[in-house]
């Protein structure tokens, strides 16, 4: 028997049982379905992670001082280690291009114009280049030690009257006081700017360490809960730092790093007193912050993808199951098809075929469906869409893969009918 005249008899009897077909390949759409579409959003989610890391923000190092063994995300287990002395020192090193501390403060609201809006921990201070040039709509970054902010424009627009470069702010903090700053700049996005704030949308407000950090912190912030002055400043203390590369090369990175951390481990630094068995300096990129969260992403993806791929085994016992059923609805005809010449192996073509076509439909419906669905979510969480197309091509194979592995034993069962007794079959 030829290949076509086996697929056209294959396909005659599918299409003969149209509902029984539809319901046995539902198993199979649903699984490849499943598979690509989160594979789709896992692959679009790391793509829109990785997006938001500027190539000018791969040059810097985010710090904190905690257990070694400590798990979770950046600053878990975080210590208020690190002094303006230190900073100041380690900006000075060869291989550090600036240094500085990182710091939400709590403030309570934001008015401009006579309305008000809470804030919440959208206070950040840092340093000048905290906020990248390139970042910047209009305007330029604040200075240290001016009374100066720049605002993202999640921050400007939420005003009937949206605020501009040149504009003045009064913040309520929570620990008491008001605070008025002139905005310098704003950013191009409302997204975070690094991996200590987020990359999720939100009204945000940068200003210097100097004088905001300074004046507002006391107790813990302060070292060991006093306010000693030093020169006039109190000797606050860091959770948090950012330290740049001149540069996102790796080896500029590595050198940077490597300086910084012996700056602190020195007895030269005011964090070495805290350090030792219990504290240790851990300096990251963005990169290597986010690496962790990919690793957390992929594992769950994994996880998902194999739950998703029991549908594929219950798809191919679904098909096994309607093609042993059909051998045994057909083996009459089974037993005239061979009365008249037909040879085992066209029996088992023809068997072998209908399940390969139950089973290909079904992935390329179910490739169709996971990629709509992908879309669909990729576009409702607003990420870039990323199409791993291999995995289109895997589910094809898979789809091919289903329906010999299943239609196998049916087809050598329908190959192996006596006719003789077939033709007695009633």
């Amino acid at each position: 028997m030829r290949p076509l005249e086996s697929l056209r008899l294959s396909w005659r009897s599918i299409r003969g049982h149209r509902l029984r077909s539809a319901l046995t390949t539902l198993g199979v759409i649903i699984g490849i379905a499943a598979v690509i579409a989160f594979v789709s959003l896992g692959a679009s989610l790391q793509a829109g992670i990785i997006g938001d890391i500027s190539p000018d923000d791969q040059r810097n190092l985010y710090g904190w001082a905690a257990d070694p063994d400590t798990e979770g995300g950046p600053l878990a287990g975080a210590q208020f280690v690190f002094s303006q002395n230190d900073l100041d020192n380690v900006s000075e090193l060869e291989p550090v291009e600036a240094a500085y501390g990182y710091a939400t403060i709590d403030a309570q609201s934001i008015t401009y114009g006579g309305e008000t809006r809470l804030q919440g921990d959208g206070l950040i201070a840092a340093g000048p280049s905290y906020i990248r040039e390139g970042s910047l709509k209009e305007g330029r970054q604040f200075q240290m030690g001016e009374r100066e902010a720049v605002i993202n424009p999640a921050a400007a627009e939420q005003f009937d009257e949206n605020v501009s470069v040149g504009d003045e702010l009064e913040v309520t903090i929570v620990t008491g006081g008001t605070e008025t700053l002139t905005v310098v700049g704003i950013t191009d996005s409302s997204e975070g700017q690094s991996p200590f704030e987020g990359f999720e949308a939100a009204p945000r407000i940068y200003v210097p360490t100097d004088p905001f950090y300074v004046d507002q912190a006391v107790g813990p912030a302060a070292g060991n809960g006093d306010t000693d002055v030093d020169n006039g400043d109190r000797d606050v203390r860091f959770i948090a730092i950012v330290v740049e590369a001149p540069s996102a090369d790796q080896d500029d990175v590595d050198r940077t790093r490597d300086a910084a951390i012996a700056y602190f481990e020195s007895d030269q630094s005011d964090a070495s007193e805290f350090l030792g068995d219990d504290l240790a300096v851990i300096l990251q990129t963005s990169t290597e912050l986010l690496q962790q969260l990919e690793d957390i992403l992929g594992l769950l993806q994994n996880f998902i993808v194999g739950i998703a791929a029991i549908s594929l085994v219950v798809g191919s016992i679904g098909i096994a199951n309607i093609m042993l059923v059909s051998v045994t609805e057909r083996t009459r005809e089974i037993g005239i098809m061979k009365a008249v010449g037909a040879q085992n192996r066209d029996i088992l073509t023809l068997f072998l075929s209908e399940a390969v076509i139950l089973g290909v439909v079904g992935a390329v419906l179910g490739t169709a469906l996971g990629l709509a669905v992908g879309y669909l979510g990729a576009w409702y969480i607003d990420l870039p869409l990323v199409y791993p197309f291999e995995y289109v091509v895997l589910a094809i194979a898979a789809g091919i893969g289903v329906g010999v592995i299943s239609g196998l034993y049916p087809a050598w069962r329908a190959a192996r009918t006596d006719p003789i007794d077939a033709l007695r079959y009633e």
